[in-house]
């Protein structure tokens, strides 16, 4: 009986601890003479501030701007190398749009514990906004949580679902 029990608790965080991350994000139109798509970073971090793993980073060939992604680049941007960890990809016109991330990387580096998964956003000729949303990990459950933006970013949400479970 003993040894059922361990391998339901082994299966049970095994099936709990990998998830699949979706991040959906609104980028606002603004009305303005000179529009510059803003420079984009999502990233984790543990409830203490420790950086974990940086998730995306959406900017064009101007690397001199990413230092403007202030919270970024002092938690984990500095650190990193061109292509900044394969999270790369070209800054977004307005709209909503969605990243999915690579399960397995996630699922590595996250410990039982308690999370925040940061986005921050910084445009040219423009203002910088910075938008968090607390997770515990792992999960058994689906689990979403949405920001609302003030300036640079519109509405936010992070979806976290549990391979094999249905919403």
């Amino acid at each position: 009986m003993r040894r059922l029990f361990v391998l339901l608790v082994v299966v049970a965080f095994n099936v709990s601890a990998k998830a699949e991350f979706e991040l959906s994000i609104e980028i606002p139109e603004f009305n303005v003479s000179e529009y510059h798509a803003p420079y984009v970073a999502t990233w984790i971090e543990t409830d203490s501030r420790e950086a974990v793993l940086a998730t995306s980073l959406w900017y064009d060939d101007q690397t001199k701007w990413l230092k403007d992604i202030r919270q970024w680049w002092r938690k984990t941007g500095r650190t990193q190398k061109s292509p900044y960890d394969g999270v790369t990809g070209a800054t977004r016109r307005p709209d909503m749009h969605t990243l999915r991330f690579k399960n397995d990387e996630i699922n590595q580096k996250l410990k039982p514990g308690n999370y925040v998964f940061y986005i921050e956003a910084a445009r040219e000729v423009g203002g910088r906004e910075v938008l968090k949303m607390p997770f515990s990990w792992p999960i058994n459950k689906p689990f979403k949580v949405s920001v609302q933006g003030q300036s640079e970013l519109g509405k936010v949400t992070l979806s976290i679902n549990p391979l094999g479970v249905e919403e």
